[in-house]
């Protein structure tokens, strides 16, 4: 049994930058669906090894053992962290190299499967990063603040910068006096009777200014070590205090839609239903202006949805916006510097999804990758080129 348990790693952090660097072949990529709860999620690591299994094959079909062998321990390794497997959410992904280990749990369901490339199949993790309805939320209360991400399907809680403050009382305890302040009784001010000030009006005022330190504080942490992203944030609070953190936000992703409830008010899904109310129709009008924008350009003869020709125009820096069915595999091969490809079995070796393949390109030179649910799609092919000549 192995004791020690895997360290989830960032994909933020890791995408695109990481993931799509050169690296000696072969790469490995592993999805699947998981369970957040028991019992289900007892068939998790099963069906992880049963994926393992179809890896190592793929892998000895043009590997030696001894060079399949170190590219699988860590693998095996996960399989055995008992752990983990108690602590997995509605998708995973599990990408590895000779010199990358990389473990994702994912908020989003993903199809099962195994590839085995000369680069790793990303597309699953491009949905994740770039999908249009990806939102957080921050909760917030006179006393405390939460930090959540989420999207239609799912949201989970996540945890704020180590230095960011969480609760009031982290505020205050940073300015001289402490806590101290706000408990003391003042009694009546030796001045004219107009402008005496009574005990609790003081005590008011200083909560009032702790309210809007703290709230200033967290304003700043978010804006610091949570941004880099086009996700709007959601601002899920009583109405009073909507209006005094949105006078002082500095924020450009505060969204103008709101959640006029305390967080703690409502369990995480009812949070995420609401959430979701707030961004569809945003959501919605971003896919709308995509479609029209290639249709538009289709117009104009700037706009591509050959497979084929699309996939010149990425590899020759012609592709601005490049629009990619999420669950549509074609497998293949792509030379990238010529944008040929030619059609192969997802089975055999080395060959992964054409789109998948393609995207990875088009963000290589410079063009904007969508990944589009099948009903929002504007072509039957799978793919959409906006060409910017």
């Amino acid at each position: 049994m192995n004791n020690k348990t895997q360290a989830i790693d960032t994909l933020s952090n890791d995408y695109p930058g990481l993931l799509l660097s050169e690296r000696e072949p072969p790469c490995l990529s592993l999805y699947q669906p998981t369970h957040r709860q028991h019992p289900d999620n007892a068939q998790d690591p099963i069906r992880f090894r049963n994926l393992l299994k179809t890896m190592e094959t793929s892998l000895r079909q043009r590997h030696r053992t001894r060079d399949v062998q170190p590219l699988l321990a860590p693998f095996r390794a996960l399989a055995e962290d008992h752990e983990f497997w108690n602590h997995t959410l509605d998708g995973l992904a599990v990408l590895g190299a000779d010199d990358l280990f990389r473990v994702y749990r994912l908020q989003r369901p993903v199809t099962e499967m195994v590839v085995v490339a000369d680069s790793f199949h990303t597309k699953p993790l491009l949905r994740v990063l770039q999908s249009a309805d990806r939102y957080r939320i921050l909760g917030l209360s006179r006393h405390t603040a939460r930090l959540f991400e989420g999207n239609r399907d799912a949201l989970a809680e996540v945890a704020l910068a180590p230095n960011a403050p969480q609760m009031v009382a982290d505020t205050v305890a940073d300015r001289p006096g402490g806590p101290e302040r706000t408990n003391r009784v003042y009694g009546p001010a030796s001045v004219s009777r107009g402008t005496t000030r009574h005990g609790t009006d003081v005590r008011q005022d200083a909560l009032d200014n702790d309210t809007e330190r703290f709230f200033r504080d967290v304003d700043h942490a978010v804006i610091t070590h949570h941004s880099g992203s086009d996700m709007p944030l959601l601002l899920a609070a009583l109405p009073e205090h909507h209006h005094a953190f949105r006078k002082l936000s500095q924020n450009p992703s505060l969204a103008d839609a709101t959640i006029d409830v305390n967080p703690d008010d409502l369990s995480l899904d009812e949070l995420r239903k609401r959430a979701w109310r707030a961004i569809e129709p945003g959501y919605l009008q971003r896919l709308g202006r995509l479609t029209d924008a290639f249709h538009a350009a289709r117009a104009r003869h700037l706009a591509e949805d050959d497979l084929v020709l699309v996939a010149r125009a990425v590899a020759d820096g012609r592709v601005a916006t490049l629009l990619i069915e999420a669950e549509r595999q074609i497998p293949g091969r792509i030379d990238t510097r010529t944008g040929a490809i030619t059609r192969a079995d997802l089975n055999e070796p080395d060959v992964d999804d054409l789109l998948d393949d393609i995207g990875e390109l088009g963000m290589k030179t410079g063009g904007e990758v969508v990944i589009v649910p099948a009903a929002r799609m504007p072509t039957q092919t799978g793919i959409a080129a906006t060409c910017r000549f």
